[in-house]
């Protein structure tokens, strides 16, 4: 049985949509379709009922579901313990946001090598559809995101509460539609940031990536909001300033591990994760 169909079927299991599943996996919906076709003929069952709102699993692909998630995490625990070079015992893969990287998991990541010679690590940015599925198939250990979803066979830890605050590369900040420079920080924030601005005006400019935001704001100027840790020492050094009498807003970030995890590894490694926010 090809690992890819069962890697597509987790997909659209999870998202209930073969349109979804097919952006998550970056293929054509034509090729989701085709891939979950042969995995039924293959099978012998149906798998999925597809209406207009989208895919709902039959009573075979539920009980499927749990050799499909088995199948995949085999293939990669297999890929990851063949791969591995004779001086490491072991191999730990972290996904996070870049944002969540920088001066927080980096530093932390560092500290753990050091002190795990023999344990190979493997570090990922992505967003959390793509950082989700990694850890559905067991591709991925440990995940750190903003809005995460309860999935069985996965534990969800609280990690830290951002805090967001809009910033200003001029002394003399202001708030406009002109000069706002958005990130989009997630659902979350989104909500958030709806419900303090509702009649806001589309931003001219958007980032899905907050380094890009700043890098943008550092060459043309403007305004956005940013996570207070990621800017502080460009507020203390002057070079942004803070925007008067606007919210600020809260942005807890998760901890997702799988349930089958090598405890004794993965588990002393979070229990020293740093707690800033």
């Amino acid at each position: 049985m090809n690992t890819e169909h069962a890697r597509t079927f987790l997909a659209v299991a999870d998202t209930g949509s073969f349109v979804a599943a097919a952006q998550r996996l970056h293929v054509t919906q034509s090729t989701v379709s085709a891939r979950v076709r042969a995995l039924e003929e293959n099978l012998g069952r149906q798998l999925f009922i597809r209406n207009k709102a989208g895919a709902q699993l039959t009573s075979s692909g539920s009980r499927f579901l749990k050799h499909a998630g088995l199948m995949v995490r085999t293939l990669e625990h297999a890929r990851h313990d063949i791969g591995l070079p004779g001086r490491f015992r072991a191999s730990v893969v972290i996904g996070a946001r870049i944002g969540l990287w920088e001066d927080l998991l980096i530093n932390w990541l560092s500290q753990r090598q050091k002190e795990n010679s023999d344990v190979s690590f493997r570090a990922e940015i992505g967003f959390e559809p793509e950082i989700m599925q990694g850890l559905i198939e067991g591709r991925i250990d440990v995940g750190f995101l903003y809005t995460p979803q309860r999935r069985p066979n996965l534990d969800l830890l609280p990690f830290v509460r951002e805090r967001l605050v809009m910033v200003s590369s001029s002394p003399q900040p202001t708030s406009t539609a002109a000069n706002y420079v958005h990130v989009d920080w997630g659902p979350e924030f989104q909500d958030q940031f709806a419900a303090a601005f509702p009649v806001s005006p589309a931003p001219a400019v958007t980032f899905n990536i907050g380094t890009l935001g700043l890098q943008f704001l550092r060459l043309n100027g403007g305004c956005g909001y940013f996570p207070y840790r990621l800017v502080k020492t460009a507020l203390e050094s002057k070079q942004f300033f803070l925007v008067p009498d606007v919210p600020a807003f809260e942005l807890p970030a998760w901890i997702v591990i799988r349930q089958d995890r090598d405890k004794t590894l993965v588990d002393p490694m979070l229990d020293v994760l740093p707690k800033n926010g």
